[in-house]
């Protein structure tokens, strides 16, 4: 995770990436503990011949305190980044804490962290609850860098208390979530590259990031600060390399291809070691929560699942009641599987008779959305279904399991908070829900029923 080793390594870098791979320019900048503690360091990495940092570019104008500063010196923007850092936070930087503090310290916040840094929410260990969920609306998870266009994708980081945004501004966009400021902790730019997806990697020190239009993507290593171009990848025969999952060993991308291809992409290596064809176009892609099988299903309504080790398809059915499937999701408990439609409508199957039966009924058709149902997401704890449409304001819905009842509070419909929902996500424990929308923010709301981030 986020921990020693960052601190070891002492900073990380900003990049503007060029598509063409041709120049970056690189600025150390922050540091995660696994408790999502923010450090931000930031040191120029230009070249000798320039050794002030240009102050004008949108990414850094937050940091100047006059326009005077349009130029200053790596040593004097790395003290205006730990003033900043102590300012937001309060307190020493944890780096600079001797030893014997920080385990004090560590031992002291073990329980509360959460609690902390969030306040005083009141959790449960209990089952959650059918009818009414408690949620609290929180500021805009990017409030403090909301997108100038339309959002593509909201994540959370796997261990930090951290979210990422982004979108078609070509950025991606890393700020800590306390609920109450989340304040920014980088932007990264990647020029002439709209994110049409971005993801981090299982153990989050990398970010994957997407385009629309050709098959560049390009891999944010967090660890080593560097931007890393792939401009082609062995044995893939694509135009484009738009739609993707990371397996949850995180070794393999799995790529959606055209004409019904699924590419398995090496991490290691970067290129294709296998690939799986069902017929007709893919709609959406879904690993089971031990990484062992992938459910796929077509614009057809046929859904397959295959297994990752033999490629072979273990099991094909057609999505019941389906004319074109949209997307899917499988819940982390291995119970279910969730397919969405164009006309709206989410049928939640059970995993185990997808297994069996060659014609499997759903558990519950869903019909609350009116408008195709193009992301589904469930919680890390399998009680709760995100449903949404990108063609609707307001259309996003939360669906109680295993009762499959919407509950009637969210979205609040006094006034629109949730315009049209591009990506949905819940937090490592759900104390948190965020998605991506078409106004460039990321809404974020605390699930009450849930302690822990």
């Amino acid at each position: 995770g986020f921990g020693d080793e960052y601190v070891a390594r002492a900073s990380q870098r900003e990049h503007t990436g060029r598509s063409g791979g041709d120049r970056c320019i690189s600025v150390n900048r922050y540091i995660l503990s696994s408790y999502g503690t923010v450090f931000y360091s930031f040191i120029h990495d230009l070249s000798l011949l320039f050794p002030r940092v240009d102050m004008t570019h949108r990414f850094r104008r937050d940091l100047t305190k006059s326009d005077a500063e349009a130029k200053m010196s790596k040593q004097k923007l790395q003290q205006r980044m730990k003033e900043q850092f102590q300012k937001a936070m309060g307190g020493m930087p944890s780096w600079a804490e001797t030893k014997v503090k920080k385990k004090k310290k560590k031992k002291d916040e073990d329980g509360d962290d959460l609690m902390r840094k969030t306040g005083n929410f009141v959790g449960s260990s209990d089952s959650l609850p059918k009818g009414i969920i408690r949620m609290k609306k929180c500021l805009h998870a990017n409030n403090d860098r909301p997108s100038e266009d339309r959002l593509t994708t909201v994540q959370f980081h796997p261990s930090a208390q951290v979210v990422m945004t982004a979108g078609l501004d070509q950025s991606i966009s890393l700020f800590q979530v306390d609920g109450k400021t989340n304040p920014k902790i980088q932007s990264i730019h990647l020029e002439k590259f709209p994110v049409h997806k971005a993801q981090f990697s299982v153990d989050g020190e990398q970010v994957v990031a997407t385009s629309f239009r050709n098959k560049l993507f390009y891999i944010y290593d967090m660890m080593e600060g560097k931007v890393i171009p792939v401009h082609t990848v062995r044995g893939l025969r694509e135009q484009r390399v738009k739609e993707f999952e990371v397996s949850p060993d995180g070794e393999s991308l799995l790529l959606t291809g055209t004409s019904g291809y699924l590419h398995v992409l090496t991490m290691k290596t970067k290129e294709v070691v296998k690939s799986m064809k069902i017929n007709g176009n893919i709609a959406g892609v879904a690993f089971s929560h031990d990484g062992s099988k992938v459910f796929t299903n077509s614009e057809e309504g046929e859904v397959y699942i295959w297994d990752m080790r033999s490629s072979k398809c273990l099991n094909r059915f057609t999505d019941d009641g389906c004319v074109s499937g949209t997307s899917i999701a499988a819940s982390k408990n291995g119970q279910y599987l969730a397919c969405g439609s164009a006309a709206g409508v989410v049928n939640v199957y059970s995993q185990e008779e997808c297994m069996r039966q060659n014609n499997p009924k759903p558990l519950k058709a869903i019909m609350n959305l009116v408008t195709s149902a193009t992301s589904l997401r469930f919680n890390p704890t399998s009680e709760i279904l995100a449903i949404a449409s990108r063609a609707d304001d307001e259309a996003a819905r939360l669906v109680h399991i295993p009762s499959f009842t919407v509950f009637s509070n969210f979205p609040m419909f006094q006034r629109k908070t949730i315009y049209r929902a591009h990506r949905l996500d819940f937090s490592p424990n759900s104390g948190f829900f965020s998605l991506a929308n078409n106004k460039g923010h990321a809404p974020l709301f605390r699930l009450l029923h849930y302690k822990d981030f």
